[in-house]
């Protein structure tokens, strides 16, 4: 039992609807690394736009990211140039675009004097950190092959992008994180960086134990 809300069937569905986007993309003239890039510059547009208090703007951004996301391993399928180098480019630019993100919130919570928010933004930062890091070590280890492991645990990124996207949204909602002690966006932000971090934790302590399970396999075989 993997504990996923996001399973293989429900990947390969939305991978569907993302194809013939992609492929238009590619008939333009976009390359999969191009389109990895422009992810990543979405995500620091969205940074800034949550860093200067703009919280609708970085939700929509933050989900159109996540979605942009799609289109450059779909381009590289499509056009059978899928290659290593290319899934090491796009899962470091996606690592690196979540991180910034976090950070725009930290520069945020920092200004409006809400420290609680910049080390809740943190906690989410550093424990989505841990799930992909436990994925890509137990699969250099020769754990759960393929992309077996990202359907292990409650919140893969997927799951963290609508949690953030909601949470910025109701942040904007409750007037922003301004300096007044009474604001209302300061509780909607707490709330969804702590259950980010929260599920995010829970996600690596799935993959941990799923990985041992599997190595007591291994051994008994």
């Amino acid at each position: 039992m993997t504990g996923s809300f996001v399973n293989d069937d429900l990947r390969q569905r939305i991978r569907g609807l993302a194809d013939p986007i992609a492929i238009t993309l590619g008939r333009i003239g976009f390359t999969p690394t191009a389109l990895t890039v422009i992810g990543f510059g979405i995500a620091v547009v969205a940074a800034i736009a949550c860093a200067l208090g703009s919280w609708l703007a970085g939700a929509v951004l933050v989900l159109v990211g996540g979605v942009f996301d799609l289109f450059d391993g779909a381009l590289a399928r499509a056009t059978g140039t899928a290659s290593r180098l290319g899934a090491f480019m796009d899962s470091t630019f996606d690592r690196a675009g979540e991180a910034v993100v976090y950070l725009g919130i930290v520069y945020a919570a920092a200004a409006a004097g809400f420290p609680v928010g910049g080390l809740l933004a943190a906690a989410a930062m550093s424990a989505a950190f841990l799930v992909s890091y436990t994925r890509a070590r137990s699969e250099s280890l020769g754990f759960t092959p393929g992309r077996g492991m990202a359907a292990v645990g409650v919140a893969p990124r997927e799951v963290r992008i609508v949690i953030l996207t909601v949470g910025l949204a109701a942040v904007h909602t409750g007037g922003g994180l301004h300096e007044l002690a009474g604001s209302d966006g300061r509780l909607p932000l707490a709330i969804t960086l702590f259950f980010i971090a929260a599920l995010a934790t829970l996600t690596v302590v799935q993959r941990i134990v799923h990985v041992m399970n599997q190595a007591r396999e291994q051994e008994q075989q």
